[in-house]
């Protein structure tokens, strides 16, 4: 068995980035950007008013000086005179500051009576004005490429006027759920069955990454079930299945990617839940629909995820977040931990990796949160991973805790849950 960093390392190393898109801005959130995003203009591009007030000369602006008003300004409607001595301007948030003035005075710091104003605070040089270029200059990189964006990225781009976007193409994962006793949500259950329910939610998984998942048609515990599934999948930069990831005689995951080019790089990991996890490549003209693969020479990176809900969950966020994360050109490797304190003794641990199930509560008076294991971490309960807040990371071989004691936890809202 290879060790989770090991695992990750290797998974990660053979991806490429997918291609590029041009998307507008409406359709650009959450995607990452391909090239870099410079500004086609000033912003702001004169000196413009900070707020409500009247625009003059500062070194007419002792307390208590009168002013003559000689115009009004609104915001996209310049004053097209210069200020003189003794004169002032009526100006709004983001009116340009006219030729000769060269502060302006908050309205509610002056008396108007007609045509005049009253200073109640002395003009500061400078005073409410933002300066032209004060934000960004036309030509300024305002967003490097390989940023996701969000929605204070996209108002960046919209004020530096660009109303498209080169994005990464969303990497397309196709999800293959395998077994003769799954039915789909919704299906007549047979005997002995169970509702599928992996293939929806890595489907969530990849889409809240930022990839486009689609999700195949269930397989039956056949090599030539598999492999037609498979191959009569559409494009795609990366296959996972899920189920049928061991040695058992009904596990014929591997085989059935075998007729297809499939070629292993490992299928055991040093980790609780999800030990059983498959991982290597296909040879992407074995596929029909012509697969574009994600990985080096073309091939298809192939996860093999465990059956198990909850082993399936922890691999894919171990390690098929990141592969999507990669694709997109995204720096990736293992998730964000952050510390807490255990909220009750965890036993020591064993040769692999464990990643507990834990309900976390805020700390007393500010410290640190507090992570506590649920009692039972039976892979196969998705009702407790729902109830879980995070995952308490055990290395290998770590030793026993008290409550109290500092632990590494992976909180689970990272991932869109």
């Amino acid at each position: 068995m290879i060790t989770v960093p090991e695992a990750r390392a290797r998974i990660l190393a053979p991806l490429r980035p997918t291609g590029t898109e041009i998307v507008g801005l409406a359709q650009a959130w959450n995607r990452v950007l391909a090239q870099d995003v410079t500004a086609r203009l000033t912003q702001p591009p004169a000196d413009v008013s900070a707020m409500d007030g009247y625009a003059l000369r500062a070194t007419d602006g002792p307390q208590g000086a009168v002013l003559h008003i000689v115009g009004e300004a609104p915001a996209g409607h310049p004053f097209a005179g210069t200020v003189a001595a003794g004169q002032a301007v009526r100006l709004f948030t983001g009116s340009v500051v006219p030729q000769g003035a060269d502060c302006v005075v908050l309205q509610e710091d002056v008396v108007r009576d007609g045509g005049a104003i009253t200073l109640r605070e002395a003009a500061r040089a400078g005073g409410h004005i933002r300066p032209r270029g004060q934000d960004f200059a036309q030509g300024a990189r305002v967003l490097a490429a390989g940023r996701r964006l969000g929605a204070r990225d996209i108002g960046l781009a919209a004020a530096a006027n660009h109303a498209w976007l080169a994005v990464r193409r969303p990497p397309v994962v196709a999800i293959l759920s395998t077994g003769d006793e799954i039915a789909l949500p919704g299906e007549p259950v047979p005997a002995g069955g169970i509702i599928s329910s992996n293939a929806h939610m890595l489907a969530a998984l990849v889409r809240n990454a930022g990839g486009e998942p689609v999700v195949l048609p269930n397989a039956g515990d056949t090599q030539e079930a598999i492999a037609a599934a498979v191959a009569s999948a559409p494009r795609m930069d990366l296959l996972v299945t899920t189920g049928g990831a061991s040695v058992g005689e009904h596990d014929v995951v591997q085989a059935g990617l075998a007729r297809l080019g499939f070629t292993l790089d490992f299928w055991k990991i040093a980790m609780r839940p999800g030990k059983p996890m498959i991982s290597g490549a296909l040879g992407g003209a074995a596929i029909g629909g012509g697969a574009i693969g994600g990985g080096a020479a073309g091939l298809v990176p192939v996860l093999g995820l465990p059956g198990n809900p909850v082993s399936a969950f922890v691999c894919a966020i171990l390690f098929l977040v990141p592969a999507v994360e990669r694709l997109l050109g995204l720096p990736s490797g293992a998730p964000r931990t952050v510390r807490a304190r255990a909220g009750a003794a965890v036993r020591a641990n064993d040769h692999r990796a464990d990643h507990l199930r834990a309900r976390l509560m805020p700390g007393e008076d500010g410290g640190l949160p507090v992570a506590t294991a649920f009692e039972r971490q039976d892979s196969g309960m998705l009702s407790v991973l729902v109830a879980a807040d995070c995952l308490i990371v055990r290395a290998p071989h770590a030793a026993a805790l008290a409550a109290g004691e500092m632990v590494e936890i992976i909180p689970i809202s990272d991932f869109g849950f």
